[in-house]
């Protein structure tokens, strides 16, 4: 293989559709090179290991996945998948609405109350999940498919995961409804400059036992969250267009060089890579 081309299947390659704005598809071909800290995401996210090998660390737990493995990630999971020792690895990734796919969900369980329903699997080696997933992704990414064929892959898909996978309620103790609330404060303030003591005050909690606490609940401290969410942020601005500069001022990071250094290295992407 030449090296241009070697560096051309390193390089991520986004999928974006206006008029299907509650899904996003990612792949990348060569993961070998990829680096990504611990992160999270607005959406649930799904991706299947194409090719070789990579470590998948959720929950504090570590998952080798391989060539079949479908990985599943609910919003606000603290997660990072790396490649082992340099070893083939290739994915591809969907990033789905959660508001959508609890529409979907509420739908199929004719409960009109329910909120995103978490399901008990993280990793699945199921072959109808995997291949189902590859044909949703090929679906998507083709050109030629029109909008139609394109929602109807979506449903079906989502629809069968839901039906197969175990669903379990997160339940949330007071406490934990007092830290939901100061993850709900930095999401909402996240391009200010926050104060811990701040943050705790809305939630009824001291400083102390927020910086504890929130991260055995959230797998990030306070300030790792409210960087993370300023990535999130940023990233709704670039697929708006906005210029990269621009988006690191108005996402709160001090200067663009410092977003880019953030942005690489938990998406292990550049913001320009992902803007396309």
């Amino acid at each position: 293989m030449s090296k241009s081309k070697t560096v051309a299947n390193s390089v991520p390659q986004f999928w974006r559709d206006s008029r299907l704005p509650c899904i996003e598809a990612r792949y990348l071909a060569d993961g070998r090179q990829a680096s990504y800290g611990k992160h999270a995401h607005q959406t649930f996210s799904i991706g299947a290991v194409m090719a070789g090998e990579s470590s998948f660390v959720i929950d504090d737990a570590c998952h080798h996945v391989a060539a079949g493995s479908v990985v599943i990630i609910h919003p606000g999971e603290v997660h990072a998948c790396n490649p082992i020792a340099g070893q083939s690895w290739s994915y591809c990734m969907l990033y789905v609405d959660a508001d959508w796919l609890a529409a979907l969900q509420r739908e199929l369980t004719h409960d009109a109350s329910a909120e995103l329903l978490k399901y008990a699997v993280q990793v699945s080696r199921d072959p109808g999940l995997y291949q189902g997933l590859l044909a949703l992704h090929a679906c998507l990414v083709d050109a030629g498919n029109d909008l139609l064929q394109k929602q109807e892959a979506a449903l079906q898909y989502f629809s069968t995961l839901h039906m197969q996978l175990h669903a379990v309620n997160a339940s949330l103790s007071v406490e934990n409804h007092k830290l939901q609330r100061a993850a709900e404060f930095i999401h909402t303030h996240c391009t200010q400059d926050l104060r811990l003591e701040a943050i705790a005050a809305c939630a009824g909690l001291s400083a102390s036992y927020l910086f504890r606490a929130f991260k055995n609940v959230y797998g990030l401290s306070p300030h790792a969250y409210l960087i993370n969410r300023r990535i999130q942020y940023a990233q709704t601005l670039l697929k708006r267009g906005a210029a990269i500069a621009d988006a690191a001022q108005e996402a709160g990071f001090a200067d663009q060089a410092h977003f880019q250094r953030v942005f690489k290295r938990m998406l292990s992407a550049t913001p320009g890579q992902y803007q396309g």
